[in-house]
């Protein structure tokens, strides 16, 4: 409802004082901060993105919020995702997210939907919001919520972090482009690395995160020149921001309904594949390794692969370094031949998937391997707790 009838909307004596520095701003004043506390905004995802704007959105003022979450906090989210706090680990994210943002703003209504945003509820879910904001980190999600904005004529808010760098754009506003203008079609899986594989700058989602809340505020004040055929781009190392321009392109397919998004991004063939090629290579569990180690250390060779700043945060003793991006690039296959000598491969990496494709790659090059099932973090847990899990 981005045209209210202000009328009907009333601040009372606390929100007056609440809001004061908002109300002596020209630009926001009486009408702007009753067109704040009349809005519905919907934040898919309470985590690095979510975590700034909702915290944002509560303080400005923003009448109804709802959250669309289904994970549980867990200690490597503190790092970044603020409106959580320690006692909240292995908790639900939204009743965390939910406690910060009443704390904040008591006069805020919050609806919680725990649950996974799919093709069959997300329609019903948006339906009854003025603006959706994108706080996701996967590519069939936000396929998923580009099309039912585009369905239900609704502005989607969008921003994406990753290592050092941050996106944020408004897409289907006012006549402008939507997410498959930007992306047409989704890269190929395991392409494009997580958060959790390529880590991310704790503070760069903060950033982020507050340009959409920003673009949200000016949507429903209807001031300002919203960032709808911009795509800003942040470098936090080097601190610039760049802009591209974003245009709809005229062939782009027509959106008419919601789609299988994990089927048109791969994902269920990339994991047949993964499977297939994991029943292909031999396991062994970390209890295993560790007999293995305390009996046959000379037997073979324990080769980690991940890159070099994990190896110095732990590693397991005896193992040894070659990072998979050699492997990949063909010198780092040499250089496993030469270390085996005769010997036995057995291969980790932190969780058993890098290791994995390693062990693939070096078994065309005729050198057979085994994995070692969850990887280092399987050994932080079940063998030396003084490894540190990262």
């Amino acid at each position: 409802m981005l045209n209210p009838n202000l009328d009907e909307i009333q601040l009372n004596k606390e929100e007056y004082e609440r809001y004061s520095r908002h109300l002596i701003l020209p630009e926001v004043g009486l009408e702007g901060q009753k067109r704040l506390k009349a809005a519905s905004v919907l934040c898919i995802g309470s985590g690095g993105l979510g975590s700034p704007l909702l915290l944002y959105l509560a303080a400005a003022g923003i009448g109804r919020l709802g959250l669309v979450d289904f994970d549980v906090v867990d200690s490597s989210n503190l790092q970044r995702q603020v409106i959580h706090g320690t006692s909240w680990v292995g908790k639900p994210k939204i009743q965390s997210a939910k406690e910060r943002i009443l704390e904040i703003n008591p006069y805020c209504q919050v609806d919680l939907f725990e649950t996974r945003l799919s093709s069959e509820n997300a329609l019903e879910i948006m339906k009854p919001y003025d603006i959706v904001v994108d706080g996701t980190d996967n590519f069939p999600t936000r396929y998923l919520v580009n099309d039912a904005c585009v369905l239900l004529n609704k502005p989607n808010v969008y921003g994406s972090i990753f290592r050092f760098e941050g996106q944020a754009t408004v897409f289907n506003y006012e006549g402008g482009p939507n997410y498959r203008d930007l992306f047409p079609e989704p890269p190929p899986p395991g392409m494009v690395p997580s958060c959790a594989e390529g880590g991310v700058l704790g503070i760069l989602p903060g950033l982020i995160g507050v340009i959409q809340a920003t673009e949200t505020v000016k949507i429903i004040l209807g001031n300002g020149n919203t960032l709808s055929g911009r795509l800003l781009l942040y470098d936090s190392l080097d601190m610039t921001f760049r802009e591209l321009k974003l245009q709809p392109n005229p062939e782009r397919p027509v959106i008419e309904k919601l789609i299988d998004y994990e089927q048109f991004c791969g994902i269920p063939q990339a994991k047949a594949e993964e499977a297939k090629r994991q029943m292909e290579i031999q396991e062994i569990t970390v209890q295993e390794l560790k007999e293995l180690l305390e009996t046959n250390k000379d037997d073979f060779v324990l080769l980690d692969v991940r890159n070099p700043h994990e190896y110095d945060i732990a590693k397991i003793p005896g193992s040894v370094l070659v990072p998979l991006p050699e492997i990949e690039n063909g010198p780092g296959v040499a250089k496993v031949q030469e270390l085996l000598n005769g010997h036995k491969l057995i291969a980790h990496c932190k969780m058993g998937g890098r290791s994995a494709k390693a062990l693939g790659i070096l078994k065309e090059a005729g050198i057979e391997g085994t994995n070692v099932k969850g990887g280092i973090t399987a050994w932080s847990r079940e063998i030396d707790p003084s490894v540190p899990e990262y």
